[in-house]
């Protein structure tokens, strides 16, 4: 593999070369497709037999794949360089197509919650929709919540210049912030993640200087930020009022078909469970040799502290995790890097953070990273690729059934990291970079579990108090120090400039509530991978099954074959049980220097 600086750009030409005029042909051709589908189906829906609809299904999902691939491919674009005038064009473009394709198409899920009940049953039972039963039930159970066609389209339509207009706007805003901080003698300039990155830095004072300087520069924007937190808030407070939703959370529940009683013990568990991270921040204090951490020491190295990596060693580390487990994978995720499918280094412009994202079933993914080589950047990368992972896999389903349930997104990328921390440990025969594993493996498994139902408590607070009135950015401060110093109790301290640390969590914005999914995941993981030690090598296809299934079946079925049951009241507790044991090994480590 080359390993110059355009191998470390995906190449985007596989989807449209040079965007026109295949991309205009293709919006030109979906819109012509859209209107015959409605035409051919408009009022049909509900008296189709069986064989009627799975013809209707079958053409939507084709007219789906046709309809989304212009958007998925500006929207790379846009990612990768949200500065460019012309991706900006481009991408909103799209997303205005978008809109309006998907207004014509509303009619299809509406009418398919318009079959009788008797009837429905029915057309299910025929073995040609065997498939889409899943779907078609999923469509269905949000029928309480839908309005007519015309007031569906009206908010659709609304949204290009509300909630839509606004996640814009911080994505643009947050893209544009440029950084400057002294480091080495010598003032420099800093794209967001290279600062986040320096959290792994090994002088307290600069991880500290980096964060601070990070967050100021938020909160500079406070009147900006606060303004797209509150009308994210209100719109998505609007819509649970019309559509006669009991509470925030109800709306992403239903969408991840796990029960609201089954979210609160994941959530209260959570909670319960907070003293295992201030148990192992209070360690961590130890090994660094300070009285009590910062916010901004959570992530430091310990151990090996000026261990950095290439892209290409990362790439190659876990590439042998992945074969090491299933060699068909380590294929899998080798055709990433050879099929220039990984945008890696920061830049100016450049989408924070890191994401994979999956296409359709014909199309395959791309991963953006942010890398600057420190070992949770090498984490990073199995963990998207992870999600690559599943999604080639998941491509033997047809388009409706591809994207998995929301609480299973995460299994592979979480899953992934597992591989890569237990493939490190596993070769490495030094204590001191044992602990530094370690370490980062704990610190991994508390961001994406404990951090996350943080946020995800936070998010719940934020809607509740944005439906009694504006909220202050001063307010949203308070909410999100409240909610973190739950976690970090008297373990941590927090710096100041981090009453700013919500202003920057994408998925707030994005996403109601996607933050539990990570919790979920970790600690389903978890179950999976002791069932894995358990079982070795007899796991594979049962694990190969799951992701595989794509979104074909609900969260609960999708597992069952594991013998999991998220019924089961003491499942999260297991999970954070694994993590009480890594955190016992990582103290016998230490008792033997």
């Amino acid at each position: 593999m080359t390993t110059d600086i355009a191998a470390m750009l995906w190449d985007t030409d596989p989807l449209y070369h040079a965007h026109a005029p295949e991309l205009e042909a293709d919006l030109a051709s979906g819109a012509a497709e859209t209107k015959v589908f409605r035409e051919a189906y408009l009022g049909k829906v509900a008296s189709l037999d069986a064989a009627g609809l799975l013809e209707a299904l079958r053409r939507y999902e084709a007219l789906t794949e046709l309809l989304v691939k212009p958007q998925l491919y500006t929207h790379l674009l846009f990612a990768a360089d949200a500065g460019n005038d012309e991706h900006k064009k481009l991408s909103q473009q799209t997303a205005e197509f978008g809109n309006l394709m998907g207004r014509e198409l509303l009619f299809f899920d509406l009418e398919i919650m318009e079959i009788p009940d008797g009837r429905f049953t029915e057309i299910v039972a025929d073995g040609g929709l065997s498939g889409y039963r899943h779907y078609l039930e999923s469509v269905r159970k949000f029928k309480p919540h839908t309005l007519t066609e015309r007031e569906e389209q009206l908010l659709k339509l609304k949204n290009l210049t509300g909630a839509e207009a606004f996640t814009r706007l911080f994505d643009e805003l947050s893209a544009s912030f440029r950084y400057r901080m002294t480091l080495e003698g010598e003032e420099q300039e800093f794209t967001g993640e290279e600062l986040l990155g320096l959290l792994h830095h090994p002088d307290a004072a600069v991880r500290e200087r980096a964060f601070a300087t990070f967050l100021k520069r938020h909160e500079e924007e406070g009147i900006a930020l606060g303004a797209i937190f509150n009308t994210v808030a209100l719109d998505h407070g609007q819509e649970l009022e019309l559509r006669s939703y009991r509470h925030p959370m109800e709306p992403t529940n239903l969408g991840n078909e796990i029960p609201e009683e089954v979210v609160n013990r994941l959530m209260d568990v959570s909670e319960a469970n907070y003293g295992l991270a201030r148990d192992y921040f209070r360690l961590k204090a130890r090994l660094l040799g300070l009285p009590k951490l910062k916010n901004t020491d959570v992530y430091a190295p310990v151990g090996e502290t000026d261990r950095r990596y290439t892209f290409e060693e990362a790439r190659d580390l876990v590439l042998e995790a992945y074969g090491a487990f299933q060699p068909r994978f380590r294929d899998i995720c080798a055709a990433f890097f050879a099929e220039r499918r990984i945008d890696v280094l920061p830049r100016p412009g450049k989408g924070g953070g890191a994401f994979c994202m999956g296409m359709t079933p014909s199309l395959s993914p791309y991963v953006l990273l942010n890398f600057t080589g420190n070992l949770r950047d090498v984490a990073t990368l199995a963990h998207e690729l992870g999600h690559g992972l599943h999604f080639v896999l998941a491509q033997k389903q047809t388009m409706l059934n591809y994207h998995a349930p929301l609480p299973l997104a995460e299994t592979a990328s979480v899953f992934g990291e597992m591989l890569l921390t237990r493939f490190l440990l596993e070769r490495e025969s030094d204590p001191q970079v044992k602990i530094a594993l370690l370490c980062a493996k704990i610190e991994d498994i508390i961001a994406t579990t404990f951090r996350q139902n943080v946020l995800t408590r936070f998010e719940e607070r934020m809607h509740k108090e944005r439906k009694e009135g504006l909220l202050t950015s001063s307010r949203l401060c308070d909410l999100w120090w409240e909610e973190n110093g739950k976690l970090y109790g008297d373990a941590v301290d927090m710096i100041e400039p981090y009453r700013w640390g919500w202003s920057y969590i994408s998925h707030f914005i994005h996403a109601r509530f996607y933050c539990y999914s990570y919790t979920f995941a970790e600690l389903l993981v978890l179950s999976l991978y002791r069932k894995y030690l358990e079982d070795g090598d007899a796991f594979i296809p049962t694990y190969v099954g799951i992701l595989e299934s794509g979104g074909s079946l609900s969260p609960a079925d999708t597992v069952k074959p594991a013998g999991i049951d998220l019924a089961d009241p003491h499942f999260w507790q297991k999970g954070y049980d694994f993590l009480a044991e890594l955190i016992e090994e990582l103290k016998g480590l230490v008792a033997k220097q």
